[in-house]
């Protein structure tokens, strides 16, 4: 079973045990201003792969979202960073495999530490070695870059709501 963005932010949402008001303010805080309404259409829909009106496949559009959303939580979790001199205001958005960005940018948000991400997923009966978690962390072209899998993800959210809700 494939697991898509709007299962993610629904199972997110659950394990660390984010409000509707939490979650409208962490999409404004990633740049997508969204009603209390239209949070709950994001996780509650299934998500489809038309193409949106702007001719942009809806599975993009989706991915923007996520991002956005993750960008948001980080600046949820850890407060509004200052940009350097020269610096975009938002990080420019990757378009990275979702699976990679989900354990990155949460690993950001909630200052996991990568003994944290291991702990994380042994509550879930998954055995992952250091490097294997630093080959998911890499960029994308590296030589050791290695696309997180649905189960590992999956497990990384049974995790955190053991260890966040446990």
């Amino acid at each position: 079973m494939n697991i898509d963005n709007n299962d993610i932010l629904i199972r997110l949402r659950y394990a660390l045990d984010l409000k509707n008001t939490e979650m409208v303010d962490i999409f404004k805080l990633g740049g997508i201003e969204l009603s209390k309404d239209e949070v709950m259409k994001v996780l509650t829909k299934s998500m489809d792969h038309e193409e949106s009106k702007e001719g942009m496949n809806k599975e993009d559009d989706h991915i923007q979202m996520f991002e956005s959303f993750l960008n948001g939580f980080i600046t949820f979790k850890r407060g509004k960073r200052e940009p350097k001199a020269g610096q975009e205001e938002r990080p420019e958005l990757t378009y990275e495999h979702v699976n990679n960005l989900l354990l990155k940018k949460v690993k950001i948000a909630l200052s996991l530490t990568s003994e944290d991400m291991i702990e994380i997923l042994e509550l879930a009966d998954v055995h992952i070695t250091k490097g294997e978690l630093g080959a998911i962390f890499r960029r994308e072209g590296h030589k050791n870059y290695r696309i997180c899998g649905d189960r590992y993800a999956r497990n990384f959210l049974k995790g955190l709501a053991i260890r966040y809700r446990g």
